[in-house]
């Protein structure tokens, strides 16, 4: 038997691993509800069934979890499961007296159900140190202290609509957009070990790597190295993987930011970029307290007073932003003036093509 060979063409057909029922009702589905939290039942137009029943879990699974959840999928779900872009893992059946012990199951492998309609969904968030080459915090580590704070708001359909939260490791790669983004800022130019530069460093490249051009070639000692005009430099970080001796995290000036409002989808109103709420949080882990406590507030306020279906950016233009800051508590400062317009006229703000 021969190994079959890496295809390097983005996203494998879906096919191959839908259920027979869906593969069978594909696009020709009548309605659909949702029992439960955590439970979806689709009926198609010929009369055939299928639930789906969602469950959470961590981004980066060890081989045991992965054999745990495939077990469950065998024994409980006929062998159909498939991840989500959220990484929350799925497990189709077509009867319904299947759903009840297949839950019991994750249950009791302590894997939450939930995470549909109204509600907060896994966290989507980056890989951190596992895998990045410029992260200032671990993300992996935020959506465990968060998720844990929020396991409520998972398991339940209780909040005014879909809340989705993101977080990253750095600001310039992955600073993710949703209803509340989490996202980590470095605040102070990078520190430069001029010994190690000459040794590791391709300066041009690095000189190249520079978005608003603040580095330039400099002899420091009489080696040839790199300064940083920190008049211009954004503290974004981007030099730091090409050149590891200009050292970018630092464990008192790289902070967490929190943004919210962001939204992709036209429903009730266009797609809408998020907006800086609060900065400067201290970066505290394991648990990270200063983070997960604004961000309670924030689902506190908006849970208590948006109306129904409305997204979080939706219930903020509604009740306008002086009035936001005043119920999550948080002060408003000149750094949340959105003073930019250089691209209001030609940005594209909807995922409506036009010409």
């Amino acid at each position: 038997m021969s190994v079959r060979k890496p295809v390097e063409c983005g996203v494998p057909e879906a096919g191959p691993y839908m259920h027979p029922v869906m593969k069978k009702n594909y696009g020709a589905w009548k309605w659909h509800e949702r029992p439960r939290p955590g439970v979806l039942h689709h009926v198609a137009k010929g009369g055939d069934e299928l639930w789906t029943v969602r469950a959470g879990t961590q981004r980066q699974m060890d081989v045991g979890t992965i054999r745990t959840l495939c077990d469950i999928a065998d024994r409980y779900a006929d062998g159909y499961v498939r991840f989500t872009t959220r990484n929350n893992i799925e497990f189709m059946v077509a009867k319904e007296s299947q759903v009840a012990p297949l839950i019991k199951a994750l249950q009791a492998a302590g894997f939450p159900v939930g995470g549909t309609g109204n509600s907060i969904s896994m966290i989507s968030h980056t890989q951190g140190w596992l895998h990045c080459d410029i992260p200032g915090t671990d993300a992996s580590g935020v959506v465990k202290a968060l998720m844990d704070e929020l396991h409520e708001e998972f398991i339940n359909e209780r909040l005014p609509n879909r809340l989705r939260i993101s977080t990253s490791c750095c600001e310039i790669n992955c600073g993710g957009q949703a209803d509340i983004a989490i996202n980590i800022q470095h605040t102070k130019p990078p520190r430069i070990n001029h010994d190690q530069v000459a040794n590791v460093c391709e300066r041009p490249s690095v000189i190249a790597r520079c978005p608003v051009a603040a580095i330039r070639p400099a002899m420091v000692n009489g080696k040839p190295s790199l300064e940083v005009d920190e008049r211009k430099c954004v503290c974004c970080g981007a030099c730091f993987p090409p050149c590891p001796p200009m050292m970018i995290n630092d464990p008192e000036h790289s902070k967490l930011a929190i943004w919210v409002g962001g939204k992709h989808s036209n429903a009730r109103s266009k797609p809408s970029f998020h907006k800086l709420v609060v900065a400067n949080l201290p970066n505290n882990p394991p648990r990270w307290p200063e983070v997960a406590a604004v961000v309670k507030r924030i689902i506190h306020a908006y849970k208590d007073g948006a109306h129904d279906w409305e997204r979080m950016g939706e219930w903020i233009e509604r009740i306008g932003w002086p009035r936001f800051f005043e119920l999550v508590d948080l002060p408003f400062t000149k750094f949340h003036v959105d003073n930019w317009r250089g691209g209001r006229l030609s940005l594209n703000a909807s995922t409506y093509v036009r010409f």
